[in-house]
């Protein structure tokens, strides 16, 4: 085990008196983390085994029972459930025990999908709950080759300190960029050995996705579903085109868009809305799409998960690590919107930050060596939105910060 990001927070959030509910895709190590923070709690059920599954789906008031034959003590009992979506009615029973006794319990429920809750109009605790996300690793946990080398801490377009872990856990191996690109950022991916993780995310792609589809009874038509997975992968960090797509896979417009929603309540991708702020003509309005982990992404495309079919789509490949890093880190903030510009001739901002009233254009570029050239669109944007967006940064492969220009900073990839 090392050490995660959210340690500090889920830490402290433990220690308060609400149920506690945490989403993430499979994987992202959720329950591995929730073991180290609670590694002797009074129960700990598992939802994703098929005995326990089916004995709460047909009684799931039984957790009363258990729980009120728990002896009272001085702390409260920690009842950790994993997997708690595959009995939506638990969560009506966890209400009815927490509103009975505040002090007497507290409840952890985990989850790697929202679909089936949001469906059934599921009870989500409102007024009684914390919600937690975990996602795959960032830079801050999963350090960057290279980085050692530097100084000094250039400016950053999303500052992203690194918390001290508080149960003393060690920080991930450094990994070069190529291996980030090649097999993504899942802890339950990175930490076995190279020559086993596309296999593994060929199953997770494969096997994982389906089970959640089939047991959830989430699609009809499982094969038309697994043509729209590959086209979405394929297409992932572009401009999510329905009609494409819909033609392509064999299924509905509206089907389409159906998909995509299930693929965003699963958390294996998320949407990147197109910038409003600007008063240009001809923005496209249509958010472009994103798979929350490269390696996954690749094997649900049919591809090879590794560093050469990475490099052989680099940059697209790259652009896309940039905008998850990114929009992981807005995650973990709560705090600011990341969108992207583009016009329908073509001009082109990859990331745009909103945050504090501060607008921060960002372009990604597969290049050792940044010129002004590549900031054309940046200056440009940067005039149209005046003292709200100060300074633009290019992200490439440059070996130190860079400044081209005295509103543009080129970042070398480690050092966002």
């Amino acid at each position: 085990m090392y050490q995660r990001w959210s340690e500090a927070g889920w830490q402290q959030k433990l220690a308060t008196p609400f149920v506690q509910i945490v989403f993430g895709a499979r994987q992202t190590g959720k329950s591995t983390l929730l073991k180290e923070l609670i590694p002797n709690p009074a129960l700990r059920l598992d939802f994703s085994d098929p005995g326990q599954r089916s004995s709460f789906l047909s009684q799931p008031e039984q957790i009363i029972g258990i729980c009120k034959a728990m002896p009272k003590a001085a702390e409260p009992q920690v009842i950790v459930i994993d997997e708690a979506q595959n009995v939506p009615a638990i969560f009506d029973a966890v209400q009815h025990l927490y509103d009975g006794d505040k002090t007497r319990w507290r409840f952890v429920l985990c989850g790697s999908s929202a679909r089936k809750l949001r469906l059934l109009g599921t009870n989500l605790l409102p007024g009684r709950c914390m919600v937690s996300h975990l996602y795959p690793l960032t830079t801050a946990e999963r350090p960057c080759v290279g980085a050692e080398a530097l100084s000094f801490t250039p400016a950053s377009p999303l500052p992203w300190a690194t918390l001290p872990s508080p149960l003393g856990l060690p920080v991930w191996p450094a990994v070069d960029l190529p291996t980030r690109l090649a097999w993504g950022e899942l802890p339950g991916i990175v930490s076995v050995e190279e020559n086993l993780r596309a296999d593994l995310l060929r199953a997770y792609s494969m096997v994982h996705l389906a089970e959640e589809v089939r047991r959830e009874a989430l699609v009809k038509d499982w094969a038309a579903f697994s043509r729209f997975l590959k086209l979405a992968a394929l297409e992932s960090g572009q401009v999510v085109n329905y009609s494409k797509i819909a033609q392509q896979a064999g299924v509905s417009h509206p089907t389409v868009k159906s998909h995509y929603g299930l693929l965003e309540d699963m958390f294996i991708g998320f949407r990147v809305p197109p910038f409003s702020g600007s008063a240009r003509k001809g923005l496209l309005s249509t958010p472009r799409f994103y798979f929350f982990d490269l390696g996954v992404r690749h094997a649900a495309a049919g591809l090879t998960p590794s560093r050469d079919t990475a490099l052989a789509s680099a940059g697209p490949v790259f652009e896309q690590w940039v905008g998850l890093e990114l929009w992981k880190r807005l995650q973990y903030l709560q705090d600011g919107q990341l969108c992207f510009l583009r016009t329908k001739d073509g001009a082109e901002i990859d990331f745009i930050i909103e945050r504090n009233g501060v607008v921060t254009p960002i372009e990604v570029k597969w290049t050792e060596r940044p010129t002004l050239s590549d900031a054309r669109h940046l200056l440009k944007f940067l005039q149209e939105q005046g003292p709200k967006a100060p300074h633009g940064y290019i992200i490439c492969r440059c070996a130190y910060p860079m400044q081209i220009h005295p509103q543009i900073t080129a970042l070398p990839w480690f050092c966002l």
